[in-house]
């Protein structure tokens, strides 16, 4: 499913909706402006009522500044994909957590390792954990859901970053429903 499908799938389209769409498309693009001119850091992108805006969705401007980073830098990923990972998690940050942050974040040392393994394939049990902590908005400033391994190993899989992130929300605590789904994506 293509990221604006999943968008349109998540949420009915109604006013609310396009509001914060909207919103959200207008921080993008002032992040995107701040990174042309050379203000490349969280703080220096977003002012306070972006930063204020955001986190009423369950966004920081660490996780928007990443996003549009690496669209600049690399052109993985476009605003669609963007919009597509925000929605999945403003939908569970409102509806499963009631708009309240846990309070906590992970630390990188409790991370899976880059190279561990889980049937074979590498990565995925780091990635697992990093779509869980994005669901719950405890991901620490230094790591991103949609980092630069985490994009080419979603391709070899044959999936992207909010149909993953969809499926960790949709699986719970079932690693093994993710496992399976990834292993039938990637055809193994």
């Amino acid at each position: 499913m293509s990221p604006v499908a999943l968008v349109s799938a998540t949420f009915p389209a109604n006013m609310s909706t396009l509001s914060w769409e909207k919103q959200f498309r207008q921080v993008y693009d002032r992040g995107v402006a701040a990174w042309h001119a050379g203000r490349k850091s969280p703080s220096a992108m977003f002012n306070r009522k972006d930063t204020a805006f955001l986190a009423t969705i369950g966004c920081t401007a660490q996780e928007l500044f990443d996003f549009v980073d690496d669209e600049l830098r690399y052109g993985d990923f476009g605003f669609d994909t963007t919009l597509a990972v925000a929605a999945i998690r403003r939908d569970y940050f409102l509806k499963v957590m009631k708009g309240k942050r846990t309070g906590r974040t992970v630390s990188m040392e409790n991370l899976p390792a880059k190279t561990a393994e889980v049937d074979g394939i590498a990565w995925l049990p780091r990635l697992i954990v990093k779509a869980r902590l994005k669901l719950r908005g405890e991901m620490p400033d230094d790591l991103m859901y949609g980092c630069a391994g985490d994009r080419p190993f979603l391709r070899k899989m044959n999936m992207d970053l909010p149909g993953f992130l969809k499926l960790a929300r949709e699986s719970g605590d079932d690693d093994r429903r993710i496992i399976n789904a990834v292993k039938q994506s990637a055809g193994l």
